[in-house]
């Protein structure tokens, strides 16, 4: 299929961030998107892959960015600087968030009435914010995400259909985790559903996680059953 990309600046703060788009251009008309939040190492060849094979599937799709254009980390430690403040001040982080679904609705590709919102690792624990923020979008997913609840949706009712797709033996994410996301979820009325692999750890999708110690390694099988399930949910809230 004829996959076009292009690149979208928008601005938050007078800060400019820069995400991917990309569509099938054989299909006329607007039709459902889905934005795509990143690791914490800031938008990359991992994020702009799945939104090609969400384009692949009739999906506008974006990349988003909340760094800032051209700013990514290259090591752990690198990584964890750009995303510690965020995660520290996570009203600036859902301004960012929001500025980059508001730019997907602004694309003339797109029908800003069926979106959706996913996000792997950091890009997880983002993609919740939008739902717990109320962005204008009908589903959000979570894949291998953290589970962090922000100190400012306490009483939130949650209107996005949620699914997180979790590896049980993920060291960020650990049961207890789990425990507390489900009773936010249920205590804002969302309509929630969790998918948990067992033996599986955290960045279970990434086929470059490699890192035991560390708790991130790839299983192929994981991914397969988790791009089927967000393929699945997909259909059903933004058909």
């Amino acid at each position: 299929m004829p996959i076009q990309t292009r690149e979208v600046e928008y601005q938050y703060q007078s800060q400019t961030f820069a995400a991917l788009l990309a569509w099938d251009d054989s299909r006329e008309g607007p039709r459902p998107a889905v934005a795509i939040a990143h690791t914490w190492a800031g938008r990359g060849d991992f994020e702009e892959g799945r939104a090609l094979a969400l384009a692949d599937m009739g999906y506008v799709a974006m990349a988003l960015d909340v760094y800032g254009k051209g700013v990514h980390g290259s090591s752990p430690q690198e990584n964890q600087q750009l995303m510690a403040p965020l995660k520290a001040d996570r009203a600036l982080l859902q301004g960012r968030l929001l500025a980059g679904v508001e730019a997907m609705a602004g694309q003339a590709e797109t029908d800003a009435t069926r979106m959706a919102a996913i996000g792997y690792c950091f890009g997880g624990l983002c993609a919740l914010d939008l739902a717990r923020i109320g962005a204008p979008l009908r589903a959000v997913v979570s894949l291998h995400g953290l589970f962090d609840a922000p100190d400012n949706t306490a009483g939130n009712r949650i209107a996005a259909s949620v699914l997180c797709l979790h590896g049980y033996d993920d060291p960020m994410a650990p049961p207890e985790s789990v425990l507390a996301l489900a009773s936010e979820m249920s205590a804002a009325g969302a309509d929630w559903q969790l998918h948990a692999y067992g033996n599986t750890v955290h960045a279970f999708s990434n086929p470059a996680a490699n890192n035991p110690q560390m708790g991130t390694l790839y299983s192929p099988a994981a991914d397969r059953r988790s791009w089927q399930a967000l393929g699945n949910f997909l259909e059903e809230t933004l058909g």
